[in-house]
């Protein structure tokens, strides 16, 4: 793109308690993109994509993808086990399967417990 972007924390512009209850989507994110970077809002949102292109090809080849002072992504290997159907109570065979898990960061966890908003 040849813009030079900036490595400061973006604000998603909102107050602590303005998103209880809501999902933070993708247009969101790429809103934020360009008010705070200042690209375009095609850029920005190609940015965007780029971004969580590049973090859901990792975690499919099986790579784990920390971001300093966000978290961690990683993909687990779940083995095979036997369940049990609730309602009728017969076991039943769980096939393995790999599933994503997110570890935050000390810092994220310090600052949801601390009730502080966005950056």
């Amino acid at each position: 793109m040849g813009t030079e972007i900036s490595t400061r924390p973006i604000s998603c512009g909102l107050q602590e308690g303005e998103l209880s209850g809501k999902t933070y989507t993708r247009l969101d994110l790429t809103e934020a993109v360009y008010r705070e970077v200042g690209l375009s809002r095609n850029e920005s949102a190609e940015l965007v994509e780029s971004i969580l292109s590049h973090v859901s090809d990792a975690l499919v080849a099986g790579a784990s993808v920390k971001i300093s002072s966000f978290g961690t992504f990683a993909v687990r290997e779940k083995g095979a086990r036997m369940g049990r159907n609730p309602k009728t109570g017969e076991e039943v065979p769980i096939e393995p399967r790999r599933v994503l898990v997110f570890r935050p960061s000390q810092s994220l966890k310090d600052r949801i417990n601390d009730g502080r908003g966005g950056g």
